[in-house]
């Protein structure tokens, strides 16, 4: 004779919260009920509520902050780590529309950290400019870039909420972008990354630095060292790697 199915308790408690993330009753970045309240609606032990949290955390519906709590994670977008695009392509190729603020640009002497960089000596200037990147009017990304102003004299004359960095180097510059060094680690939001991104002090964030090389008249040069913070509730990033050589026995 066949029986009825018993689910255990911390897999009613994880479906209850999944259902009220996808009615969304809960939106991303908002807390989950205490621990306590928990307990209390669904008549279970706090045993069982961490247990239920800790499968929602590990398949990537929700991420904790120690000492806050339970947050929600929103839908995340895709970017490929191997390709070089620009953050506007990658927003647009996912089919939402791309926006960009400019916060500042200037010319400034590089400091020790953009010379070892970028190949510059001391005096050299280069073109600083912060930015803010959008995906349907929210926002992604907070990047600080510097270039060598001595290959790009004039740039500081466009305006890069209109136009695309990488556009402008590569159509008015002669640019040829060849390649791209980059690190990335999980870092915690500080107060102004979070006035400009729109989260919470303490919020998980992607950061990249990254110096990209490109040719001009058949000479290749690090044209860029850029440092950019991703809202990690919004992205993912994922390698698409491919084996070239035999397994060595």
């Amino acid at each position: 004779m066949a029986t009825g199915y018993n689910p255990p308790k911390y897999f009613t408690v994880k479906n209850s919260i999944l259902k009220m993330l996808d009615s969304g009753e809960l939106e991303a970045n908002a807390p989950l009920p205490s621990e306590r309240e928990l307990m209390l609606s669904h008549d279970v032990s706090r045993i069982t509520i961490r247990k239920a949290i800790e499968e929602l955390e590990q398949e990537g519906y929700v991420y904790k902050i120690q000492g806050k709590g339970t947050f929600v994670k929103g839908d995340q977008k895709r970017q490929n780590l191997i390709s070089i695009t620009s953050c506007t392509e990658d927003v647009k190729r996912q089919g939402m529309t791309a926006t960009r603020k400019v916060l500042f640009n200037c010319i400034i002497d590089a400091d020790r950290k953009r010379q070892s960089r970028l190949q510059l000596i001391e005096g050299d200037k280069v073109f600083n400019m912060a930015r803010i990147y959008y995906a349907d009017g929210e926002p992604i990304n907070h990047t600080t870039v510097y270039l060598p102003y001595k290959l790009f004299p004039g740039i500081e004359a466009y305006d890069f909420s209109q136009c695309s960095l990488y556009g402008v180097l590569e159509e008015d510059y002669g640019v040829k972008i060849t390649r791209a060094e980059r690190t990335l680690e999980a870092v915690l939001a500080y107060e102004d990354i979070c006035r400009y991104l729109n989260v919470n002090a303490g919020v998980p964030l992607i950061l990249f630095n990254c110096v990209t090389y490109g040719e001009i008249k058949g000479r290749e040069y690090p044209i860029e060292n850029f440092k950019c913070y991703y809202r990690s509730d919004r992205f993912k990033f994922y390698i698409d790697q491919v084996r070239k050589d035999k397994f060595e026995k």
